[in-house]
């Protein structure tokens, strides 16, 4: 079991909030570019840094344009605490690495957002106290990197807690309040008709606390659906949601929406092309909707025989496509022309035969995300932190299967 340590108290937490807000004005004067325009925070597609075999940003933004990238996640501590972490397991406030990578997309024109949660893992809404304790974590990330964008990704299974929404929401309201200017973006889960009861729950605290992020974004995957038709239709869905909570017209409730695909093949194994890609870019821009991101820049190459069999993988697509083909639809939203490039092979997934079994997994040993092994016949890769949990197919396991071995 992980035991969760208490955080600042909310008069501290306060006082620290404050005091680096007054710093954050020096830090973006420290090394980070000036701020790009919000299309392109919006048009940010998500990047693990330091896992799932990190692709070079630089290269990224030299073959498709692309010029923000949505680094994510930001956890609490996989041992407990209040403080933030990059997956759980890397301390932000003794980080060297993330923060390079961040300088060197700052020295190419480019920027970033960061994103907080994800699938999975402990949320520092879970772990800390209260919303100004929350935001006093969140803002110590913001500091650190000069940001000018945040996101909130609040799915399973922090988004079952009351609580710890509470404390997301709060604190989102706080730093949207103490860094004038910041670009916010909530990421919730998607369903055929909009966003299921969590998401709907998680925008009346929304409502109940008077917070208004730039947008609400909902991902359209790993839900039945298949193909654009089904993820324009749950983004008109989730439309009408936004209208009857907030009471907005059409056109508000579109300009605070967003969409958040996954590219290629996704957990459940529903198959996203670049013809879908265009599809819901196309409904995107002619309804004002605010942003258009997808999962994951890691998986936004082509599949080899070696990395994958016909699976969802976390460094592939699965799909047959040229390299950072999926990252000129963000370019494309951010209102930029992306360099042109060869056509992509012709479609259908890579299907190689099942690959070697990696090291056995063992019920003592520690686990961190990115990390494989083998379990009755198949390969698995871990999704976060985890010790003595079997592998399984199975919602909120810490495991990813990768088939046959």
């Amino acid at each position: 079991m992980r035991r969760l340590r208490a955080c600042l108290g909310a008069a501290t937490a306060v006082t620290t909030v404050a005091l680096a807000a007054s710093a954050l004005v020096a830090t973006n004067a420290e090394g980070a570019s000036a701020a790009l325009s919000n299309r392109w925070y919006a048009a940010a597609p998500y990047l693990m840094p330091l896992d799932n075999d990190p692709p070079d940003a630089g290269a990224i933004m030299d073959a498709s344009g692309l010029k923000a990238f949505q680094l994510a996640f930001i956890l609490a501590p996989s041992g407990g605490g209040c403080s933030p972490t990059w997956d759980g397991t890397a301390p932000v406030s003794s980080d060297t690495a993330v923060k390079a990578k961040i300088d060197a997309i700052r020295a190419k024109g480019g920027d970033v957002s960061v994103s907080i949660g994800g699938y999975g893992g402990t949320k520092l809404g879970q772990a800390c106290s209260d919303p100004a304790a929350t935001a006093a974590a969140y803002q110590q990330v913001i500091t650190k990197y000069g940001l000018k964008a945040i996101d909130f990704d609040l799915e399973e299974p922090e988004y079952e807690n009351t609580a710890a929404v509470k404390n997301e929401i709060g604190a989102a309201k706080i730093l949207q309040q103490n860094n004038p200017g910041l670009y916010v973006s909530v990421t919730t889960a998607g369903t055929a008709d909009g966003t299921g009861w969590f998401g709907k729950q998680m925008l009346l605290e929304a409502k109940s606390q008077g917070f208004t992020p730039n947008n609400f974004s909902i991902m359209p995957f790993d839900g039945g659906f298949n193909g654009a038709a089904s993820q324009t239709s749950a983004l008109t869905n989730f439309n009408s949601i936004l209208q009857s909570t907030f009471g907005w017209d059409q056109a508000t409730a579109y300009a605070h929406e967003g969409f958040s695909g996954m590219n290629g093949r996704s957990d459940t194994g529903e198959i996203f092309t670049q013809a879908d890609f265009q599809t819901v870019l196309d409904y995107a821009t002619s309804h004002g909707m605010d942003r258009f991101t997808f999962w994951s820049l890691n998986r936004d190459r082509q599949c080899t025989p070696a990395d994958n069999g016909g699976r969802t993988s976390g460094t592939c697509s699965s799909v047959a496509q040229n390299s950072w083909d999926f990252a000129k639809y963000s370019v494309k939203f951010a209102g930029a022309t992306p360099p042109t490039t060869t056509p992509p092979t012709s479609g259908g997934t890579t299907t190689p035969p099942a690959t070697g079994c990696k090291t056995a997994w063992s019920t003592s040993s520690v686990y961190t995300a990115g990390n494989e092994v083998s379990y009755n016949s198949h390969n698995w890769k871990a999704k976060w932190w985890t010790q003595n949990e079997k592998p399984a197919a199975t919602d909120g396991n810490p495991w990813q299967d990768e088939g046959a071995c």
